[in-house]
């Protein structure tokens, strides 16, 4: 078995493997973040993030090396967190994971359309159906993820994405 890395090696097993954990100790995020050193005042972020207690971090590494891509943190509760950011990587990473997802596959899909489509267009240079396909994945994610009180409403996500009548 090939011990290096799944990018040029492409191994099922450890794209497998990877996949199941991020189906369980994973999330899949698409958001909009206000920046004030934006000429928009927001940006969007593609990520996808592990999570694992500290004391077993390794696996997260092990992740790290296999994809090549994320950087690892330590949360001041106890929890190591891979986070791979970036349209270009994401989407190229969901594009081997999805085959092997399970039970984040509305959300991995949603992710891998819009990270596919902000990798090839700035949004600036989106049409109108461009950016209501992210308002959708922004959507899909979000009510196939657990619940957190600091969502923006689809309204809110139209008037932001100036997509408003």
């Amino acid at each position: 078995m090939d011990k290096g890395n799944i990018v040029g090696s492409r191994s099922k097993n450890d794209l497998a493997y990877i996949a199941g954990f991020l189906d369980g100790d994973g999330s899949l995020m698409l958001q909009i973040k206000r920046r004030s050193d934006s000429k928009l005042g927001w940006r969007i972020m593609a990520t996808i993030c592990f999570y694992q207690n500290s004391s077993h971090k390794e696996s997260l590494a092990w992740i790290q090396a296999k994809l090549q891509a994320g950087y690892l943190s330590n949360r001041n509760d106890g929890i190591t967190e891979l986070r791979i950011n970036g349209f270009r990587k994401v989407a190229e990473i969901l594009a081997k994971l999805i085959p092997f997802i399970r039970f984040k596959k509305i959300q991995a899909n949603a992710l891998h359309a819009a990270s596919k489509l902000l990798s090839k267009k700035s949004f600036k240079h989106l049409s109108i159906d461009e950016k209501c396909l992210l308002v959708s994945a922004i959507f899909a994610i979000q009510n196939n993820n657990y619940k957190s009180a600091s969502k923006k409403c689809k309204n809110e996500l139209i008037k932001i994405l100036d997509l408003t009548p």
